[in-house]
């Protein structure tokens, strides 16, 4: 009879234990000083957590060229946040390969010194946003959670979830968390050419179907700051090359005689941007080290 007891009593401490695994858990606060930047991981039990991020690209704002304007207003609004001062959500919008993504790394490198970090989140969870703002709200850093490539389709969660969080939502009003979103989208929302029709009746039966465009411009109209990224001709292309080719440790005298290379590259690419660039000149500098 004991035995029997005993079987029961383990096999519903089992069962408590499965149980327990797939009940909702608080986000744990990680080892803040294990680095500067995180990444937000949902497990395949449902559970978030903050994993450091190891090995952080050594991007410097020094290294980024053509985009001055861009760099100066992301760096003044990234200065005052540090500095305690108000400052801005940012979203960076435009084509693909042009630095959004780089600058705001290059932005955390600069001022991780001065406190700042930065937690990277995928759009999909985007609705744990105010759990992650309640685990750092207490702490005495500046946080930039980082939504790369952000754009969503209609109906997806995380839109509505990222339009409380910046503007609306009293748990988001803490000072040192800001969003900053890089997207090749200015209004992060497909759009279409039956919106455009005032006076076409919608087919839904929608009355109003204006109100429907406002809602989709509405979430990027809640970022304050808007940096505007745009293709590189060439010569802009050929002088983020050359700075690439210098940051990389390629003699001086040998980076006109690469320009040609360098055309050649982005032409079989089909693009001229700065990413291009630098894979030419990671290809470039490997071809011709010692």
């Amino acid at each position: 009879m004991n035995e029997k007891f005993e079987h029961l009593i383990e096999r519903a401490e089992q069962l408590f234990a499965r149980i327990e695994s797939i009940l909702p858990r608080s986000l744990g606060a990680p080892d803040w000083s294990a680095a500067i930047a995180w990444r937000y991981r949902k497990r395949s039990s449902g559970h978030g957590t903050l994993e450091p991020v190891r090995h952080l690209a050594a991007m410097r704002l020094a290294d980024l060229r053509e985009i001055d304007e861009q760099k100066e207003k992301i760096e003044r609004n990234t200065r005052q946040f540090v500095a305690g001062r108000l400052a801005n959500n940012v979203l960076l919008t435009g084509a693909r390969g042009t630095g959004k993504s780089s600058l705001i790394k290059a932005c955390l490198n600069a001022y991780a010194q001065q406190g700042l970090r930065l937690i990277e989140v995928d759009k999909t969870d985007l609705t744990d946003l105010p759990d992650i703002v309640d685990v750092v709200s207490e702490r005495p850093e500046k946080f930039i959670v980082f939504c790369d490539d952000l754009s969503f389709e209609d109906g997806e969660p995380g839109y509505k979830a990222l339009k409380s969080i910046l503007d609306g939502s009293v748990a988001a009003a803490t000072p040192n968390v800001l969003i900053y979103a890089t997207s090749n989208r200015r209004h992060l929302l497909p759009e279409y050419m039956a919106e455009n029709l005032a006076h076409t009746r919608a087919d839904n039966g929608e009355v109003h179907p204006g109100e429907a465009v406002e809602e989709k411009v509405s979430l990027s109209d809640r970022f304050g700051l808007w940096l505007s990224f745009y293709p590189f001709g060439q010569e802009e292309y050929l002088a983020i090359v050359a700075q690439w080719l210098t940051a990389l440790g390629v003699d001086a005298a040998a980076i006109p005689a690469a320009r040609a290379q360098a055309l050649l590259w982005a032409l079989e690419r089909g693009s001229r941007s700065g990413r291009v660039a630098y894979q030419f000149a990671r290809d470039y500098a490997g071809r011709h080290g010692d």
